[in-house]
């Protein structure tokens, strides 16, 4: 199973970026996706999060207001719209997907993991 994170790149403060998660091979319409980060010296850490349908999503503090976690379709890619970024914003990114079709926030909690796109943030 793969999932595959896109969409990164350099910005400056303010700027906007979309990222795109897809699997290859399979698909996850049944499964809640989550966006985590991971900035350098740090701790990967919890973003966003939705559920099997897109009914629902959660977001950290950090980022609420600011990011928006969607899917136009189960078995569609999910994105996550970065808008007002700012240089702590700065992270490998990575998504995932839930062991369940819900909306879940803990790593444990994530089964499958694609490699990161990079979101660099210059101020």
């Amino acid at each position: 199973v793969q999932l595959q994170a896109s969409g990164g790149g350099l910005v400056q403060a303010g700027g906007s970026l979309r990222l795109s998660c897809a699997a290859s091979r399979w698909t996850f319409s049944n499964n809640g996706v989550g966006w985590f980060r991971q900035a350098p010296g740090k701790e990967r850490e919890f973003v966003a999060a939705i559920n099997w349908n897109g009914g629902s999503t959660y977001y950290s503090d950090s980022v609420k207001g600011r990011f928006t976690i969607s899917r136009d379709r189960p078995k569609g890619p999910v994105y996550l719209q970065m808008n007002s970024l700012k240089s702590e914003d700065t992270a490998v990114y990575y998504c995932a997907a839930a062991r369940s079709s819900f909306l879940v926030t803990s790593r444990d909690q994530y089964k499958d993991w694609g490699q990161g796109t990079l979101v660099t943030v210059s101020s």
